[in-house]
């Protein structure tokens, strides 16, 4: 498929991550109060790590909660409205981790409100606060034009797709994707492609879930590519 760009723009170098975790930097947390206390100071990273970064790191495998303090909540104090209103809580919908930091602090503050007792877990199940540096490295892979995306994009590792689709949304000026910045230096020509990758809710999706469901919004893209 060709697209009709109107203007040449900088190549895209395909990278990937890793993940190096270490701890948060505040003492773990036993009970609902502590959990409450040590949210309200803990660094920004420590929010990021437990809410996003769960997608890339290998050991994450609740189906059900995408963050650790709703998978802490329902497995480890056996509260599961807490585990539910945490749950749903997106972090891309926040205008910063701030807020979103607001929004968690309050909705335990609210829980402890109800509760006749603060609930907590055994000595070993306590909560810790971890955060992650991102370790990043060249792919090998340049893409020159939107057509090299298309084609190359089911290639990629799923810790690629999320460093470009998901993290970058912690890196760039308007939060979004690496891909859409780049099309976006082309000009015209590139807007549906872009609306396809816009439209994708992708928080709630695993990596493999994510690359399919972004692989079918590619698919009308590469089946004009093989015809043309």
């Amino acid at each position: 498929m060709a697209f009709n760009t109107e203007k040449n723009n900088m190549p895209f170098e395909v990278k990937d991550c890793a993940l190096i975790t270490r701890m948060g930097g505040v003492d773990t947390a036993v009970n609902l109060r502590e959990l409450r206390e040590r949210i309200s100071v803990c660094p920004q990273a420590c929010l990021f790590h437990h809410f996003s970064e769960t997608l890339v790191r290998p050991t994450f495998d609740d189906p059900e909660f995408r963050n650790d303090f709703a998978v802490w909540s329902a497995r480890l104090l056996r509260d599961r409205v807490l585990a539910e209103r945490l749950g749903i809580l997106n972090p891309y919908s926040f205008d910063s981790l701030e807020q979103l930091r607001e929004v968690v602090v309050d909705i335990i503050d609210d829980r402890l409100s109800e509760l006749p007792f603060i609930p907590s877990v055994p000595i070993g199940d306590d909560f810790i606060f971890m955060q992650a540096a991102t370790v990043v490295f060249d792919c090998g892979i340049t893409l020159e034009r939107p057509e090299d995306l298309v084609k190359v994009f089911p290639t990629m590792s799923n810790s690629s797709i999320y460093y470009h689709f998901i993290e970058a949304r912690r890196r760039t000026e308007d939060k979004t994707d690496d891909f859409t910045n780049w099309m976006q230096g082309f000009g015209s020509g590139c807007e549906k492609l872009i609306d396809a990758f816009k439209n994708v809710d992708f928080y709630y999706l695993t990596l493999p879930e994510l690359k399919k469901t972004l692989i079918k919004a590619l698919n009308p893209f590469m089946l004009k590519s093989c015809d043309e």
